[in-house]
């Protein structure tokens, strides 16, 4: 069982600076981490820093900031600020993010994915220790750079992994892997092949969650949502390999170009291993089920629906 208990922020519904008053409650409530992502609303690094000041008891995290979306000297020196501004709190999690996010949104070539993570994780884990960096990498070359304010405890790295070469890559050159949209029951597929390169490694598990709201309406949101992300090929591929052919009339139904079509494909078994919903301590119990599955870092991340921000985060935190 882990003592750790997580929680995606900013939080809906909120403008950045609202966020304050509720993260600050946060550890009160038994809260230790919180963890940003970054797609199309906030930066990854922003929301951090306020939350660093506003409550210096929380481990800090991303997950994830893409690959490709900044250069490798850019990333260093993000990821060197938010370690100056929590020390011995912030953990770094980098993945390949997805061709949606890289090409579509950014005009960037999503290629070579593996290679890219792969060789981020190798230039950080130089650059973030001050040491001059001179070299050529498969996917880019960096000739010359050195961090001017390298932290005095560089942050752990973590890999966002789906299937297995990029878990085994996880486990083999980073601190750990940060892994989304799976069951409990999942973990155990996933969790030996970052875990094969030792126990200690940290597995963060970004969960989603609708709290106290109706089966149907819970079951509607949750199926917008994994119409939206199983249909990018990356997590399509990754749940074929975890088996889930229970999915296969969404993914047809989407190539077809029957959008609602592949909404009613959803089954609600699907739903419910995927998105936990209903009362806040069902909730956190199926939460929990993560944890004993071997996850180290559960990281709640909220669907709300015209709820009050600051009164999911008291619902879900851990302390019944």
């Amino acid at each position: 069982m882990t003592n750790r208990w997580g929680i995606t922020i900013p939080f809906e519904g909120l403008s950045l600076l609202e966020q304050k008053a509720v993260i600050e409650r946060m550890p009160d409530l038994g809260y230790t981490d919180a963890w940003s992502a970054e797609a199309n609303a906030t930066d990854a690094f922003t929301p951090l820093a306020l939350a660093s000041q506003w409550a210096p008891e929380l481990r800090l995290g991303t997950a994830i900031v893409p690959a490709y979306t900044r250069g490798p000297a850019t990333l260093a020196m993000s990821a060197a600020t938010m370690a100056a501004a929590a020390p011995g709190r912030f953990a770094l999690g980098v993945g390949t993010s997805s061709n949606v996010i890289v090409e579509r949104w950014n005009s960037i070539p999503f290629e070579e994915p593996y290679k890219r993570v792969r060789d981020t994780v190798r230039f950080l884990r130089t650059a973030l220790t001050g040491e001059k960096v001179k070299a050529e990498y498969d996917t880019f070359t960096v000739q010359g750079f050195t961090l001017g304010a390298p932290p005095a405890q560089p942050p752990p790295i973590l890999v966002a992994a789906l299937r297995q070469g990029m878990l085994r890559l996880a486990g083999r050159e980073s601190d750990g892997a940060i892994i989304n949209w799976l069951s409990a029951d999942d973990v155990g597929t996933v969790s030996p092949h970052v875990r094969q390169y030792g126990q200690d490694k940290e597995i963060v598990a970004r969960i989603f969650v609708i709290p106290d709201t109706d089966p149907e309406t819970a079951r509607g949101m949750a199926r917008w949502a994994i119409s939206a992300y199983l249909n990018v090929p990356v997590y399509r591929a990754f749940h074929e390999w975890l088996g889930r052919e229970e999915l296969n009339p969404m993914w047809k139904a989407w190539e077809e170009g029957d959008r609602k079509g592949a909404l009613a494909a959803i089954p609600d078994s699907v739903v419910d291993d995927l998105v936990i919903h209903g009362p806040a301590a069902h909730c956190r119990e199926r939460i929990r089920a993560y944890t004993e599955a071997g996850v180290t870092t559960p990281v709640l991340a909220p669907m709300v629906k015209d709820q009050d921000p600051a009164e999911v985060v008291r619902a879900l935190a851990p302390q019944d």
